[in-house]
């Protein structure tokens, strides 16, 4: 069990207790929310460890482990996927300057983006904890991801772009990882990390019920804020944020059915546009955001 005194982002003695939140997926248990006053990143209290963690994703609904089509939002995220990942590799290439360079992917999951990025003529490297998930990986797209592990073995100054989807909130080794990264990346390299963004209204709106806390598989709760403070402790720079539009919808449809037991799809429609309008403008204001960093 992991439990903070300081705060695991900037180390401040500032924290206090923001929300109580249930595991929907899994065990049912309740997980304390902390908030640093300082940098704004909250974390959950109490997580299992690294070695520990691992049966909190043992559900057949985790879909980024099982790439299951089961149930109508399930569904609905495969058929928006496609549209998302010809975004992600537009956005790579367009932010690296790069056509064809060499690409690592943390926590490819089943191995989906790693596909379209080595159609597309990238060299590819992926890394994923989850066995099972290594294996749809080479059955469904011939991918052969990395376990994890090999993370901090990778030689340096060898990628022009490492993506992190939706990855780095699940990380214990969070500054590690921060610094390995940086060192990784060639001297023009990009980092994209993608993560809940829970400043925004959907989050506000759902408070507890707010499906992308996750817990405890979410360690950590990211504001643009905090963000920003934990890349610029390294010496790297924040250069610029991207919304990512479908995921306030799909958020709030599993959040609407954790808050009433049953989906309103109507309901979660409107919460997911409201939280869309509100970021229109200002993509820190999004529900999920994509974060470009660059060495320094």
């Amino acid at each position: 069990m992991v439990h903070y005194s300081l705060c695991p982002f900037c180390n401040s003695q500032n924290i206090g207790k923001a929300l109580s939140v249930k595991d929907y997926t899994v065990s049912s248990k309740i997980f304390e929310l902390i908030k640093c006053s300082d940098c704004t990143g909250m974390f959950t209290q109490d997580v299992p460890g690294q070695e520990d963690i691992g049966s909190y994703y043992a559900s057949e609904n985790y879909i980024s482990h099982s790439d299951t089509q089961k149930g109508f939002i399930n569904k609905l995220y495969h058929r928006v996927r496609q549209k998302t990942l010809q975004g992600k590799w537009a956005l790579v290439k367009n932010e690296t300057n790069t056509n064809a360079g060499n690409i690592l992917d943390i926590g490819c999951g089943t191995g989906a983006f790693l596909n379209l990025m080595k159609n597309k003529g990238w060299q590819i490297t992926g890394l994923e904890p989850d066995a099972t998930a290594r294996q749809n990986a080479e059955k469904l797209y011939q991918v052969a991801p990395m376990p994890i592990t090999n993370f901090f073995t990778l030689a340096n100054g060898s990628y022009d772009a490492i993506t992190m989807w939706h990855v780095l909130e699940h990380v214990h080794q969070l500054h590690e990882y921060i610094d390995k990264i940086k060192s990784l990346l060639t001297e023009n390299g990009k980092a994209f990390i993608a993560v809940p963004n829970y400043t925004s209204y959907d989050a506000q709106y759902y408070k507890e019920y707010w499906a992308a806390y996750d817990v405890p598989r979410h360690l950590y709760h990211f504001s643009p804020q905090s963000i920003k403070a934990l890349v610029e402790s390294h010496g790297m720079k924040l250069q610029k944020m991207k919304a990512m539009w479908y995921d306030s919808f799909y958020v709030s449809m599993l959040s609407e059915q954790y808050k009433n037991g049953k989906s309103n799809h109507i309901k979660a429609f409107v919460a997911g546009l409201i939280s869309n309008i509100n970021a229109l403008f200002n993509p820190s204001k999004c529900s999920s955001v994509i974060y470009i960093i660059s060495k320094n």
